[in-house]
């Protein structure tokens, strides 16, 4: 079960948070956000941590900007993005990295789709060419982060071939529940969960010990 940990921006908290080896560490770079990211903190990552950029609309050479800058590993689109803007940021990625010789020679990408009890699965099947995860979040008023957790049966009737992170609400309470859905889903192509507000201390400050326990009980 892989950890997904978004919205950080402390350089302390992060450290604290390597610790405990999530599989990703995810960084806002949407300027409504309450956990937007202006300044880049500067805390050195192994390997093994991939950084997630988060974008909601972002123009393909703001997105690629903010890649080569900041040595990101997987690209979070979390608003209108269509199936062809998803292959014309990796196209136009694979282009420039082959002429900046320090920026990572490619990234992955993570589509993200708000989910409620009317949501059409069919409709994302035209992403499946161009993304390696779908994340699956709350449909609420904001581009995430509202905090609210769906009724995660829906997910039954996603037939897709893409793994998928959960995602919406999640708090340390959810461990049993969320072991609980991994049994009875059919696919076995949920490989994690996303983590934000319910985890936090104040927006983009994440309480340590609240995730290590969480962690632990899903293990």
């Amino acid at each position: 079960m892989k950890i997904k940990v978004c919205g950080m921006r402390d350089a302390d908290n992060i450290s604290e948070l390597i610790k405990l080896k999530p599989d990703f560490i995810g960084f806002i770079f949407y300027n409504k956000s309450k956990r937007f990211v202006e300044d880049f903190p500067q805390v050195k990552f192994p390997s093994s941590i991939k950084k997630v950029g988060v974008f909601v609309n972002e123009t393909i050479n703001g997105i690629i900007e903010k890649v080569n800058k900041h040595q990101l590993d997987i690209v979070q689109l979390h608003g209108n993005e269509t199936p062809e803007y998803c292959i014309k940021i990796k196209k136009s990625h694979l282009e420039r990295s082959r002429k900046i010789v320090s920026g990572p020679l490619g990234f992955e990408i993570i589509k993200v789709f708000s989910i409620d009890e009317n949501f059409d699965f069919h409709s994302i099947a035209e992403y499946e060419n161009s993304c390696n995860y779908f994340l699956f979040d709350t449909k609420g008023k904001e581009y995430g982060g509202n905090g609210i957790k769906f009724n995660w049966e829906i997910l039954q009737n996603y037939k897709g071939k893409v793994p998928f992170l959960l995602s919406g609400g999640i708090s340390k309470e959810d461990s049993t529940e969320i072991l609980s859905f991994l049994r009875k889903q059919e696919s076995k192509l949920c490989i994690g969960v996303d983590i934000n507000s319910g985890f936090e201390i104040e927006p983009a400050l994440k309480n340590i010990e609240e995730i290590k326990e969480f962690k632990k009980s899903l293990v």
